[in-house]
């Protein structure tokens, strides 16, 4: 995935002398700014050979203007002469890892259409910091190098513009939406961007035309990471070490003529009599994953995973579903009935009826577990010597579409505890606003004084 490639680091610097610690700080300063001012840039193009394989650099390199051009030189000397150039007002790497899709998701991509040109391209490039002052110079470093201005153009005039494949041509691309991202949320201008790009790349394919691609930012989106504590955590970043990001598996699949069954767990552990163990590494990615018995139609479905030696027996899981329709809601629904352990002749059931969903949908929850502290969505009517836990489950079985899950319905219910404490603090805040203010208007002046120039006022006593 292209936001894999995705590495970023903060600028570090140390002094020795006591006399020169407010320099020092102060260039410490400029460089966790300077963090800030680095956007990444996506090359591709029709031809082959274009970049050789980046070398694995050091978490956070950040590729200068000098760097830039010993990439970009190759492509403008020995690629098409036509070059495009969308530019976005803003974008940072991390969009592209929170709006990518992850697996399992990949439809709900932000960058679809570009993700497909990267995968289609003969020739492609990503680097994930480059610095301002490239980017700020690159449209004229492009113009030098190609001998052409640059023509600021939109789908309309690209469509009427006759492009020839021996001379150059520069084309500027301003992406839309960026102007009103504000009243907008990001995944909706990234794709809304995402969109016009495969409109521009659509339009010159229909046409034949070759073009080396360029995609990056005026400035970036997000502000860069661990720079808070500048004055006093420069030594200690430089020798923290990289946490390693978890391994992500291929889901299982059960087929007949086509996948039917999809079934994925970040991490799938199983106790007998308390004794844990970890069966993610033997169920996922594995290609001789004993599936016998398991069973597919349009209203019911059963996958079933078997392991032998496990705990010393063979120990099958039956995750058994069902599909039915529903005439309040006009639609089909599925729900997974039940969860079967076998071993030894006996069975284990728990009850998952709260893993439910439209049946065009998957299931996703973060906890499927028969433990109490983790959701316990697993329920057995006796107690049972056997536990199961399923972090990040997601599973489908009815309108399953290739290899890849549909969106997915969470077991997260809308008001969470976060939610709950704000709306009654927010409750309570205004009861006694309105308690107060109702006291503040039940106040009542006098109506009657006593006038010097008259009689007094006198109070008869009745006894």
């Amino acid at each position: 995935m292209m936001a894999a490639t995705v590495v970023s680091r903060i600028r570090t610097g140390t002094g020795r002398a006591p006399v020169m610690w407010l320099s020092l700080s102060l260039v410490a300063v400029a460089a966790a700014v300077a963090t800030e001012q680095q956007v990444p840039l996506v090359l591709w193009s029709g031809d082959r050979n274009l970049w050789a394989p980046v070398a694995d650099t050091h978490e956070g390199h950040i590729t200068s203007d000098m760097q830039l051009s010993t990439y970009l030189d190759p492509a403008l000397e020995l690629g098409p002469r036509n070059v495009l150039l969308f530019l976005q007002d803003k974008l940072s790497i991390e969009d592209y890892t929170a709006y990518g899709g992850v697996f399992g998701n990949k439809q709900d991509s932000a960058f679809s259409n570009l993700e497909n040109a990267l995968d289609l391209a003969p020739s492609s490039l990503v680097l994930p910091a480059v610095d301002w002052y490239a980017i700020s110079t690159l449209t004229t470093y492009l113009q030098e190098k190609l001998g052409a201005s640059p023509l600021h153009v939109d789908l309309a005039t690209l469509k009427e513009l006759k492009l020839n494949a021996s001379l150059p041509a520069l084309l500027l691309i301003r992406l839309p939406y960026t102007a009103s991202s504000g009243l907008m949320a990001p995944r909706e201008v990234l794709t809304g961007n995402d969109e016009v790009i495969g409109q521009v790349l659509s339009t010159l394919k229909s046409e034949d035309v070759p073009y080396t691609a360029a995609l990056t930012a005026v400035r970036p989106s997000r502000v860069a990471r661990d720079i808070t504590m500048v004055a006093g955590g420069l030594g200690r970043q430089l020798l923290q070490t990289q946490v390693a990001s978890p391994a992500i598996h291929p889901p299982v699949s059960y087929n007949d003529t086509a996948p039917r069954i999809l079934f994925w767990a970040q991490n799938f552990s199983v106790a007998y009599k308390d004794e844990w163990k970890d069966l993610t590494s033997l169920t996922f990615g594995v290609e001789n994953l004993n599936l016998t018995g398991s069973f597919w139609n349009d209203s019911f479905a059963m996958l079933s995973l078997t392991y032998e030696p496990l705990f010393g027996a063979t120990v099958t899981f039956k995750f058994i579903l069902a599909s039915r329709f529903y005439p309040v809601s006009a639609r089909y629904w599925f729900a997974m009935e039940r969860l079967e352990i076998h071993s030894n002749g006996s069975v284990a059931h728990f009850n998952v009826s709260q893993v439910t969903g439209p049946s065009i949908y998957s299931f996703h929850c973060e906890y499927v577990s028969s433990v109490s502290k983790k959701g316990n969505l697993l329920v057995t009517n006796v107690p049972s010597v056997w536990q199961m836990t399923l972090h990040n489950f997601q599973i489908q079985a009815f309108n399953v579409t290739g290899e890849q899950f549909s969106y997915a319905s969470d077991c997260a219910g809308f008001f969470s505890p976060g939610i709950w404490m704000g709306l009654l603090t927010t409750l309570f805040m205004l009861f006694i606003f309105t308690y107060g203010l109702h006291m503040i208007l039940s106040l009542k002046t006098m109506d009657r004084f006593d006038d010097h120039k008259g009689p007094t006022i006198t109070l008869t006593q009745i006894v």
